[in-house]
């Protein structure tokens, strides 16, 4: 396997871990606990999702041959809080996500060669990958974050839980040398 085709496959997975944070976190809530916002001037978990899905469906319609700021989006928008239903918010997060995710999948070793546009500004194709991999992860870090606090004692880690770290450790290893 080539370092292109071995890269490919590693920002795929990770992106699918950082969706997979983001799926979990919001499985954990309640309708009015994707509105809450610690003050006006804060974004709730609600707005969080439309923003990253406006994002990436911007970013990553037509990624290769398209601006990827599309004269279509109305980033403002995407900070109002106007997503009334749980579902509502789990579809607008399905669907950034989709198109994200298969825009990447038929991303082909010779695209990584290439150069895109982002507000006119030119990038490689590598760069505009890590750059939306660092946003992506800020908000679904965000996401959790709010979530965590919203939850309280009712949070269910996602992660090695307090105190388990030695443990976990020990088991993965194991796992590892058989």
């Amino acid at each position: 396997m080539t370092i292109a085709q071995t890269y490919l496959n590693v920002v795929q997975k990770r992106f699918r871990g950082v969706k997979e944070l983001g799926d979990k976190t919001l499985d954990q809530l309640e309708e009015a606990q994707l509105h809450w916002a610690y003050n006006e001037d804060s974004n709730s978990i609600a707005v969080i999702v439309k923003h990253v899905s406006g994002n990436m469906i911007s970013r990553w319609t037509d990624f290769l041959t398209t601006d990827g700021e599309k004269v279509t989006r109305n980033r403002d928008d995407e900070f109002t809080d106007s997503l009334q239903t749980k579902e509502g918010v789990m579809a607008v997060w399905e669907k950034g996500w989709q198109v994200f995710l298969d825009a990447l999948q038929k991303l082909s070793e010779a695209d990584l060669q290439g150069f895109v546009t982002i507000r006119g500004e030119k990038l490689s194709v590598i760069d505009a990958i890590e750059r939306q991999m660092a946003h992506y992860s800020q908000h679904v870090g965000q996401i959790v974050y709010i979530a965590k606090q919203v939850k309280g004692s009712e949070w269910q880690t996602l992660s090695i839980p307090k105190g388990q770290s030695q443990t976990f450790t020990e088991s993965m290893l194991k796992k590892h040398q058989q």
